[in-house]
């Protein structure tokens, strides 16, 4: 295809579906680069290899739990986290992507959303998806945000500045990122059978492990509902076809719904994409401004990088922590070292 025409489709809506799994390929590739590149510094660091690796400071993005401890320590002390800054600076970016732009950072970032919808693309071509009824659909979505409620209370109301630097002072914070290495190197067989139950799921039910058990997606989904952006239906042209209900991963009944602002609207524009009827659904602002679909990936993806370059630039990317204590930490028997 001529890249004018490839450009014009993606200008006017059509096509996004590839683009957007091109930018979900690219960056879950990225991720699996990142987690091989670390492994063998944690190789190097534990004493396994004399050849050294640069640690990628982009395997910090897998801890959100000690990037929501250390938001509430910066907003306490405006002190940025030394030991895993760039863990905070993900974060950072995805709440503030979901405040502006609704949960781009699930629908076009994130490397397990992208597995969950590669899983249901699959099971919907092999006819198993189910489509659960709305009473059963609601159950479903409350265990992310239990689990949200859960670490919401233990962080923000449980922690003190105090505790808060006896966590990140601890030896566990240190090797946390070897700890989720190792969860994935060597996991324990309950925690195999959980992995095997929720990849075997997520061919049943659409996104199960976002929709259901995500506590990251749920609070992203909250901030979102602030968001400026969102579809918007004109009932009057719509011709009840219900393809926008069937390619969304939120399982959304877009087909029902005059503007589209549920928590569980990841930003992907596949509905908008699909729609065959001409001025019925729209990627709108306030004001009801049309924005070209294009806007949504460009601007997710630029404020993405626009928060890894204010990181890198201004020193908030890299570990503060020598390598020689990092090498000291790592040699501990990860197996047995519990959480603080």
């Amino acid at each position: 295809m001529p890249t004018r025409t490839l450009l014009t489709d993606l200008q006017h809506g059509r096509r996004i579906h590839v683009l957007r799994r091109s930018v979900q390929a690219a960056f879950a590739l990225f991720c699996l680069y990142a987690g091989y590149r670390f492994y063998l510094f944690y190789l190097w660091a534990s004493g396994r290899s004399e050849v050294f690796v640069p640690r990628p400071p982009s395997v910090e993005a897998f801890l959100p739990i000690g990037a929501l401890v250390n938001l509430k320590r910066l907003l306490l002390t405006g002190q940025f986290d030394p030991i895993h800054p760039a863990g905070l600076t993900i974060f950072m970016a995805a709440l503030v992507i979901a405040l502006a732009l609704r949960k781009g950072f699930c629908g076009w970032i994130c490397p397990v959303g992208f597995a969950s919808n590669l899983a249901a693309a699959t099971g919907r071509k092999l006819k198993i998806l189910l489509s659960p009824p709305a009473w059963l659909d609601w159950i479903l979505l409350s265990p992310k945000y239990l689990l949200l409620l859960f670490f919401a209370y233990l962080i923000l109301l449980g922690m003190d500045l105090a505790a808060i630097e006896g966590f990140n002072n601890s030896t566990y914070n240190l090797v946390v990122d070897a700890k989720m290495l190792y969860f994935f190197l060597a996991p324990s067989t309950l925690s195999l059978w959980i992995l095997i139950f929720i990849a075997a799921m997520s061919f049943f039910l659409r996104n199960f492990w976002c929709r259901t058990l995500c506590p990251y997606g749920a609070l992203l989904g909250i901030l979102a509902l602030a968001s400026p952006l969102k579809v918007r239906r004109e009932e009057k042209n719509c011709i009840s076809c219900n393809k926008c209900d069937r390619v969304c991963p939120g399982a959304i009944r877009v087909s029902a719904k005059t503007n589209v602002s549920s928590p569980e609207c990841v930003g992907c524009g596949e509905c908008v994409s699909v729609c065959p009827a001409k001025e019925c659904l729209s990627l709108a602002a306030p004001g009801r401004r049309k924005l070209p679909l294009l806007t949504l990936p460009v601007a997710v993806v630029g404020l993405y990088l626009a928060f890894y370059g204010w990181a890198v630039l201004s020193g908030h990317w890299h570990s503060k922590v020598p390598m020689e204590v990092m090498q000291q930490a790592y040699t501990i028997d990860l197996e047995q070292l519990g959480h603080p």
